[in-house]
C-alpha cells in the first residue's frame, strides 16, 4: 500500500493523519500542546507501596500518581523467580520511571522501571545487557544480520547498554545503527545529568511532539509523501529529518493550498464516520461497535444481504467482511484493551477458523500489537490491542448532558409517572397543613405530556392528595429532570 502522511496544524490544535491507498487509517490529536505521554520520563517518589495488589502509586507531579506494578519493575525476576514488591521499592524512594500508558478513564499513567529510548532503527535498554529484534521482523537471516550487526556495532563504541534493533530496522545498515546508538548514548547521557540536577517528581526527558515522533516510528519505505501545511513545523521536521532520516528529506513537502490540507483528501467526513458506532460492509452487512470502560463489543449483522443460498454462506460471507474491516476500525478509532466481537453463527469448522485467518491477516499493518482468539464455545471472538492513550472517541466527544452517558434517557411518560410517585410520597410522609398547593417545575414535553396523555392521572392524583398541582415549565430541563415544591 501507497501511505501518506498529513499533517495539519493549527493555532489550537495540531492533526496528523496517516492514509493507506487514499484511506484513513490512523489519526493523531494534539490539543493545547497535550499529546500523548507515552515514552516519557519522570523523577517520581514512591508514595505508597500497597502488597495485595502488588503494585506502588509513584507520585509524577499529575493529579493522580501513576501506577507501577511489581512485574514492571526493573529486576523483577532474578535466575527466574519472581520477586515481591516490596523487595523492590519503598515508599518515599525516589525513582527513574518511564509513562507506558496515558492516564485513562480516571486512572493514573501505568508507568515502568525497564526504560527505554527510541531512535528510528533501535531503542536504546540503558540498564540492561541484552541485544534483541523486534519480533514483527520474521526472517530468520535478516533477524541474525541484524543482531550480529548491533552486537558489533555495541562493542565498537564501547557502550554496555542493551538493544533491541526495531520492526523500521528491517534492513538497515550498520551505519545506520551505529548512528541512532551514538545518538541515542548521547541522549540518554543529558537524561542522566538532567535527573540528577531536579527535584524529586518532575519531567526528566519528554518524547518528540506528535509530527517528528510519527514521522519517526511510521516512515518506512511505503511511505510516498509527508505533507505539512505549517511552515514553521516544516522547518523543524525538515531539520530533523535531515539529522536523522536523510532518505526522506526529499518526502517533505510543505502544502501552502487554499483548501485545507484535510479536506484535500475529505478526511472530515472520515472522521466524523469513525465517531459513528455504525460501520457499512460492503454486500450491505454492517457492524455495531460500543466502548465501554471494561471492554469494547463489536455485534456483526446481517442486514440487507440477502444473495446467498443458504444462511451459512451468508453467514460466512458476511463475517470475513467484518473480519477484514474490525482490525481497520480498530486501529483508526485508536481502540484498545479487550475486544469482544459477536459474529454471526457459523457451524462449519473451516469457515470460523477462515474469519480469525482474516482477522489476524488484516492487523498485519497496525503497529500496535493485535492477538485474536479462535472462537469460544459461545460463538465469540477475544481480541486484544494494545492501548496507550485514549481512544478517538473519548478525545474528541464527552459523555451527553442530557443522558450523562448513559446513551439513554427517560422518557416523557417515565418522568410523568415518577412526579406522580413523588408527589403521593410527600403527602404519605405528612404533609404540612400549612401547604396549600404542589407546583411541578418540568421541561416542555414532560408538562405538555401532564397536560395532554396523563392529565386524568394528573386529576386523580390531585385529588388522592387533596391539593391542586400546579405545572410551570422550565426550558433547560431535560425530560427526566423535575422539582416538586410545596406552596
Amino acid at each position: 500500500m501507497l501511505e501518506e502522511i498529513l499533517i495539519d496544524v493549527s493555532v489550537f490544535e495540531t492533526r496528523v493523519a496517516i492514509l493507506a491507498d487514499g484511506e484513513l487509517r490512523e489519526l493523531h490529536l494534539e490539543r493545547g500542546g497535550n499529546y500523548s505521554l507515552t515514552g516519557n520520563l519522570y523523577n517520581g517518589r514512591v508514595a505508597r507501596v500497597v502488597p495485595g495488589v502488588q503494585a506502588a502509586f509513584v507520585d509524577i507531579g499529575f493529579d493522580r500518581p501513576g501506577f507501577l506494578h511489581v512485574r514492571d519493575v526493573h529486576g523483577f525476576r532474578t535466575d527466574g523467580e519472581p520477586r515481591d514488591i516490596r523487595e523492590l521499592v519503598d515508599a518515599g524512594q525516589r525513582l527513574l520511571v518511564q509513562v507506558v500508558k496515558d492516564p485513562l478513564n480516571g486512572k493514573g499513567a501505568r508507568l515502568t522501571t525497564n526504560l527505554a529510548v527510541a531512535a528510528r532503527h533501535v531503542v536504546l535498554l540503558p540498564l540492561d545487557s541484552h541485544v534483541g529484534v523486534s519480533s514483527r521482523i520474521v526472517e530468520e537471516v535478516e533477524r541474525e544480520r541484524l543482531k550480529v550487526l548491533a552486537e558489533s556495532v555495541r562493542d565498537e563504541l564501547g557502550q554496555s547498554y542493551g538493544c533491541i534493533v526495531r520492526t523500521a530496522g528491517r534492513m538497515a545498515t550498520k551505519d545506520q545503527l551505529r548512528a541512532d546508538l551514538v545518538a541515542l548514548d548521547g541522549l540518554w547521557r543529558r537524561i542522566v545529568e538532567r535527573r540528577s540536577s531536579r527535584e524529586y517528581r518532575g519531567l526528566v526527558f519528554e518524547e518528540l511532539p506528535a509530527p517528528m515522533r510519527i514521522v519517526r516510528d511510521m516512515a518506512g519505505p511505503s511511505v510516498e509523501v509527508v505533507k505539512v501545511n505549517d511552515a514553521a513545523t516544516f522547518e523543524r521536521l525538515i531539520d530533523y529529518v535531515g539529522r536523522y532520516l536523510p532518505e526522506y528529506a526529499d518526502r517533505i513537502v510543505h502544502y501552502d493550498g487554499r483548501t485545507p490540507l484535510f479536506d484535500l483528501h475529505d478526511l472530515e467526513a472520515a472522521i466524523e464516520r469513525a465517531l459513528e458506532p455504525r460501520v457499512s460492509l460492503p454486500s450491505g452487512g454492517h457492524l455495531v461497535i460500543e466502548q465501554t470502560e471494561a471492554m469494547t463489543t463489536i455485534d456483526v449483522n446481517s442486514g440487507a444481504y440477502v444473495d446467498s443460498a443458504n444462511l451459512e454462506d451468508t453467514a460466512y460471507r458476511i463475517n470475513l467482511e467484518a473480519a477484514r474491516a474490525i482490525p481497520g476500525e480498530l486501529r483508526l478509532r485508536n481502540i484498545g484493551g479487550i475486544v469482544v466481537v459477536d459474529f454471526i453463527d457459523m457451524a462449519c469448522g473451516d469457515h470460523r477458523d477462515g474469519v480469525v485467518d482474516a482477522l489476524v491477516d488484516a492487523a498485519r499493518g497496525d503497529p500496535a500489537r493485535f492477538q485474536a482468539s479462535g472462537f469460544s464455545e459461545l460463538g465469540l471472538v477475544e481480541i486484544s490491542r494494545r492501548r496507550t492513550r485514549e481512544s478517538l472517541l473519548h478525545q474528541m466527544c464527552e459523555p451527553c448532558g442530557r443522558c450523562a452517558g448513559h446513551g439513554r434517557a427517560r422518557s416523557p411518560q417515565s418522568a410523568c409517572y415518577d412526579i406522580f410517585r413523588a408527589v403521593e410520597r410527600h403527602d404519605r410522609n405528612g404533609a404540612d397543613s400549612s401547604v396549600s398547593e404542589y407546583l411541578v417545575c418540568a421541561g416542555q414535553e414532560v408538562v405538555d405530556r401532564l397536560l395532554g396523555e396523563d392529565a386524568v392521572h394528573l386529576s386523580a392524583v390531585a385529588r388522592t392528595v387533596g391539593r391542586p398541582i400546579r405545572l410551570q415549565v422550565e426550558p433547560g430541563y431535560c425530560a427526566d429532570q423535575f422539582d416538586v415544591v410545596t406552596r
